[in-house]
C-alpha cells in the first residue's frame, strides 16, 4: 500500500500530468498510480477490497496511502507548457503557472483532473500550492509553524509557493467575510481510492464487489500529525463532462469540490478528509449536453427518508451473531429442506415499527407461527410508498423509513438466530424515471437501454436496464451479491422476470425490436440472469434465488451449464391462478371445474416450484383471500382452511402473504396495517391456529419436503372424483419414513364411509383436520385415525373407509414402525 502523507516526492512510476491533446476523449488521460505492487492474482478476479489504495479495518476503513500529489519537476508539464507569466509569488519564489483555459475549465467544473492543478506540486526546490475556495476572503497554508498566505489567482483559485524541497503535512486556514478562520485539510493532496485492478474490473464489468470501491466509504490513516478520517466518493459516469461533490458540508455548493476521472474507466473520484457518517451528499453532474444535474449516488449505502432524496454516508459497525445459521445454510440443500414462507410488507405488518422493533415483534410472531422463512417485499430505498418498493432508486440502500443499514442487519441477524431464513424481493427488471436517480444519469441513457422500444416499460411507466452493457450488468450482479454478503440475505425473489425475458412483453406490434435472430427473446436479459445466478450461487453457499416468472419459459430452474436460467425456485403462478379460480365457484358448480385443481400435477416437476399466495392476489380490487371464497362467513373460513391444508400437502414449497394466516377481511393496503383486531374472534383465531399446526406438521413430516421435486414420491389416490369435489393423494417418504395421505373435500356436505385406496396396511393417524372444532370447524373426523385393512382400491394394496368433513382437508400419516408383523 502507498504510504500516507509524506514529505518525500512521489515515486518514479508516477504518471505525467500532461493535459490530453484536444483529440483525446474526455477522461482518457493517465492518473496518479498507486504505489502498491502489481497484484499477483489473475486479471478479472476481484481481490479482497480490490487493489484499492485502502485496506479494510474495523470501524472506519484504514488506509496507509492517500499520498500527497508531489510531482517531480519533469512531471509538471501541464504547468510549464502554458508559457505565461509567473503568477502568485510567496517567499520570493515563482509559482508554477497554469494556462488560463485550464483554470476556466477548473472553475467551471469541467476539467477532467482537478488534482493536476490543485493541491501541492513539487518543483525545483519549492512546492506550488493551489486551492479552489470560491467566496473565501483569505487562504493561508499552515505547516511546521509556518504560515504562507496564498494569493487570489482566478475566480476562487488561490496560489502560493512554499520554500521547501518536499511536500509538508500542511493544513489550510480559510476565512470568509465576517467569519472566523476555519482550519481544514486539502482534498487535493490525496491519491485515488481506487487501484488499477479495480479500474480494470470495472472497465470489463466484472467487479463482483463493486460496492467496496464505488459509492461513499469512510476511511482513515495515521499521518505525521495524527489520524486523518475522511470519506472517499467514487461514481461511474463515463459521459460526464465534469462532476462536483455537493453536500451539506459545503452548503450544497460543489464548486470547491470537483472530482477527477480515473483514466478511461468512466469513474470519477474524490477523497474528502474530515467528512464522516451522516453526511448528506449528491453528485452534481455536467452531462454530455452541458446541463448540470444533481444525482443521488447509485451505490449509496443509505439514503434520506423520502420525500428527501440525498444520499447519506454510512459506516457499518455491526457485529454478526448468526455464524451457526450461516454454517448450516452452507452445508444444506434448500430443495431438500422445509420451506414455508411468510411474505411481509414491513411498513404495514404493524404500522410505525422500526427495524429494531420488528427484530423483536416480527421474529417472535414468525417463530410462534412456525414459518421457516420470511420474504420481505423490497427493502431497497424507493421514493413512492405506493410502489410497495418495486420502483427502486437506491439499490444498495435499505430504506431509511425504518432505520439505518445496521438496524436492518439486526433484523436479519435476529431472524437467523431464531432459525428463520430471510428472502428479499429484488427488482432488476426496471427502475423509475425520477430525474435525481438513475435515469439519464450522466446526461445520456446510461443505465437504461437507449432505444425506448427496449428501454421503457409501458405497463409501469419505468425504464428498463441495458442488460447488454457490461457495467450495467456488473451493477446488478454486484447488487445481488451485496445483499447476500453484506446483509446475510438467504435468498432473492426476482420480480417481473417475464418482462425481462420477452422483448414484446406488454408491447404492441411496432413497439418492440426483435433480437439478432428475429425472435422475441431478450438474449441479453437471459445472459444477465444466468450470470447473476451463477455468480451468486458461486460466491454465497446455500443462497437461493426465486423467479417470479408467469410464462412457460423452459428451464427457469435448470442449471446454467445445462442452458437454464439458473434459478433455485420458480413461483407456480399456474397453480395459484387455477386453484383460486376453482375456489371462487360455488361448491355445487365445482365439479365442472375439477381439472383446475389437478392440472398443476401435469407440470409440477418441470421446475422447482414455490406455491405462492402473495400480495398480488389481495390488491387492485381482487379482495382479500377470505373474500374470494363463496358462501357465508362460516363457509368462507372453511373453504380457506381446506384450501391452505391442501396447499401445504401439495408438492412444492409454500408462500403465504401476511394476514392470510388469520383471514384478513379487507383488501391489503400499504397505507394501513393488518386487521389484527380480527383475532378477537374465535373463528379467526382458529384459522391462525390451523396455519400454525400446518407448519408444525409439515416440518415434522419429511415426506412433504425431503423429496419435494421427485415425481416418484407423489401418487394420486383419486384425481377424478369430480362428482364429490374430492381430491386425494399420497406423499411418500424414504423407506422406513412416514408416508402422508391427503384427502380434500370442496363440497359443502360430508362424505361418510368414503373408501380410499392406500399403499400400506396398518394404522393411519389423523394428523391434521381443517374441520376440527378447535379451528372453528364442524368437528367431522375419524376419531384420531383408522386401520387400513380393506381390499385393494384405486390401484393400491389396501384401503379404508373414512369420514371426509365438509369443506375440509384431512391429513393421515402412516408410521412404518406401527405395523405389526
Amino acid at each position: 500500500m502507498p504510504a500516507g502523507p509524506t514529505s518525500e516526492p512521489a515515486p518514479e512510476t508516477a504518471p505525467t500530468t500532461a493535459e490530453p491533446t484536444p483529440t483525446e476523449p474526455l477522461g482518457q488521460s493517465q492518473q496518479p498510480a498507486s504505489a502498491e505492487p502489481t497484484p499477483t492474482e489473475p486479471l478479472g478476479q476481484p481481490l479482497a477490497g480490490g487493489s484499492s489504495a485502502f485496506t479494510e479495518s474495523s470501524g472506519p476503513e484504514a488506509f496507509e496511502g492517500p499520498q500527497v500529489q508531489a510531482f517531480e519537476p519533469a512531471q509538471a508539464s501541464a504547468y510549464e507548457a502554458a508559457h505565461v507569466e509567473p503568477i502568485g509569488k510567496s517567499s520570493g519564489s515563482k509559482a508554477v503557472t497554469v494556462d488560463r483555459g485550464v483554470l476556466e475549465r477548473l472553475v467551471g467544473g469541467t476539467y477532467h483532473d482537478p488534482h493536476q492543478v490543485l493541491g501541492p506540486h513539487l518543483g525545483d526546490g519549492v512546492v506550488t500550492l493551489r486551492v479552489l475556495r470560491p467566496f473565501a476572503s483569505t487562504v493561508t497554508a499552515v505547516y511546521d509553524d509556518q504560515r504562507i498566505e496564498l494569493e487570489h489567482e482566478f475566480e476562487g483559485v488561490w496560489v502560493g509557493v512554499l520554500d521547501v524541497d518536499k511536500v509538508p503535512d500542511y493544513r489550510l486556514e480559510v476565512t470568509y467575510t465576517d467569519g472566523p478562520a476555519l482550519e481544514v485539510d486539502d482534498p487535493y493532496r490525496y491519491l485515488p481510492s481506487l487501484g488499477e485492478m479495480d479500474l480494470h474490473l470495472i472497465g470489463e464489468g466484472r467487479h463482483e464487489q463493486l460496492w467496496t470501491v464505488l459509492g461513499a466509504h469512510v476511511r482513515r490513516y495515521d499521518g505525521p500529525t495524527g489520524t486523518v478520517t475522511g470519506t472517499s466518493f467514487a461514481v461511474w459516469a463515463p459521459n460526464a463532462q465534469g462532476i462536483r461533490l455537493t453536500a451539506d458540508f459545503n452548503f450544497w455548493d460543489g464548486r470547491a469540490h470537483p472530482m477527477r476521472t480515473m483514466g478511461s474507466s468512466g469513474v470519477w473520484e474524490l477523497f474528502v478528509p474530515g467528512v464522516g457518517p451522516g453526511t448528506r451528499y449528491k453528485f452534481d453532474i455536467c452531462g454530455r449536453d452541458g446541463v448540470w444535474r444533481q444525482k443521488a449516488d447509485p451505490m449509496a449505502n443509505l439514503a434520506e427518508t423520502p420525500p428527501a432524496n440525498a444520499s447519506v454516508v454510512h459506516d457499518s459497525s455491526y457485529e454478526w451473531k448468526d455464524a451457526a445459521w450461516i454454517d448450516h445454510r452452507a452445508s444444506s440443500q434448500a430443495f431438500a429442506e422445509p420451506m414455508s414462507v411468510y411474505e411481509v410488507h414491513l411498513g404495514s405488518w404493524r404500522k410505525g415499527k422500526s427495524y429494531r422493533e420488528l427484530a423483536d415483534e416480527l421474529v417472535a410472531y414468525v417463530t410462534e407461527m412456525g414459518f421457516t422463512h420470511v420474504e420481505l417485499m423490497p427493502v431497497m430505498e424507493h421514493p413512492f410508498g405506493g410502489s410497495w418498493g418495486y420502483q427502486v432508486t437506491s439499490y444498495f440502500a435499505p430504506t431509511s423509513r425504518f432505520g439505518d443499514p445496521d438496524d436492518f442487519r439486526l433484523l436479519v441477524d435476529s431472524l437467523h438466530q431464531a432459525n428463520i431464513g430471510v428472502i428479499v424481493d429484488w427488482v432488476p427488471a426496471h427502475f423509475p424515471k425520477d430525474a435525481w436517480a438513475l435515469a439519464r444519469f450522466d446526461g445520456t441513457p446510461l443505465y437504461e437501454h437507449p432505444d425506448p422500444r427496449r428501454g421503457e416499460q409501458p405497463d409501469w411507466g419505468t425504464l428498463v436496464f441495458d442488460f447488454g452493457r457490461p457495467q450495467v450488468r456488473n451493477f446488478l450482479v454486484a447488487n445481488a451479491v451485496y445483499w447476500a454478503e453484506e446483509f446475510h440475505i438467504d435468498g432473492l425473489r426476482v420480480d417481473a422476470v417475464a418482462s425481462m425475458l420477452y422483448l414484446d412483453y406488454s408491447r404492441d406490434e411496432g413497439q418492440w425490436v426483435p433480437n439478432q435472430y428475429g425472435g422475441r427473446e431478450n438474449l441479453e436479459a437471459v445472459s444477465f440472469l444466468q450470470e447473476m445466478n451463477a455468480t451468486l450461487y458461486k460466491r454465497v453457499p446455500g443462497v437461493i434465488t426465486v423467479a417470479e416468472e408467469s410464462t412457460s419459459w423452459p428451464g427457469v430452474t435448470r442449471a446454467t451449464h445445462l442452458g437454464g436460467l439458473g434459478f433455485g425456485f420458480k413461483w407456480n403462478m399456474g397453480w395459484m391462478n387455477d386453484s383460486l379460480r376453482y375456489l371462487e365457484h360455488e361448491p355445487v358448480h365445482r365439479q365442472y371445474h375439477h381439472h383446475e385443481m389437478t392440472f398443476s400435477m401435469m407440470y409440477a416437476y418441470s421446475e422447482n416450484f414455490v406455491l405462492p399466495l402473495s400480495h398480488d392476489e389481495v390488491v387492485h380490487g381482487k379482495g382479500s383471500l377470505l373474500r374470494k371464497m363463496p358462501g357465508d362467513r362460516w363457509q368462507q373460513l372453511a373453504n380457506l382452511r381446506a384450501y391452505l391444508a391442501m396447499m401445504w400437502a401439495h408438492p412444492g414449497k409454500q408462500l403465504l402473504f401476511m394476514g392470510c394466516e388469520f383471514g384478513q377481511e379487507s383488501e391489503w393496503s400499504e397505507k394501513g396495517e393488518l386487521d389484527w383486531w380480527l383475532l378477537d374472534h374465535s373463528d379467526h383465531r382458529g384459522l391462525q391456529q390451523l396455519v400454525k399446526d400446518l407448519n408444525g406438521s409439515y416440518k415434522d413430516t419429511k415426506a412433504l419436503w425431503g423429496a419435494d421435486h421427485s415425481p416418484e414420491k407423489f401418487s394420486w389416490i383419486d384425481a377424478n372424483d369430480a362428482g364429490n369435489n374430492v381430491f386425494s393423494f399420497v406423499r411418500y417418504g424414504e423407506p422406513g419414513e412416514p408416508t402422508l395421505a391427503c384427502v380434500a373435500n370442496f363440497s359443502a356436505i360430508p362424505h361418510h364411509g368414503y373408501r380410499i385406496g392406500l399403499p400400506f396396511t396398518g394404522h393411519w393417524h389423523e394428523l391434521v383436520n381443517s374441520d376440527a372444532e378447535v379451528y372453528g370447524g364442524s368437528g367431522v373426523g375419524n376419531f384420531g385415525g383408522f386401520e387400513a385393512n380393506g381390499p385393494g382400491w384405486h390401484g393400491m394394496a389396501s384401503s379404508a373407509e373414512i369420514s371426509v368433513p365438509p369443506l375440509g382437508t384431512v391429513w393421515f400419516r402412516y408410521e412404518p414402525e406401527s405395523t405389526e408383523g
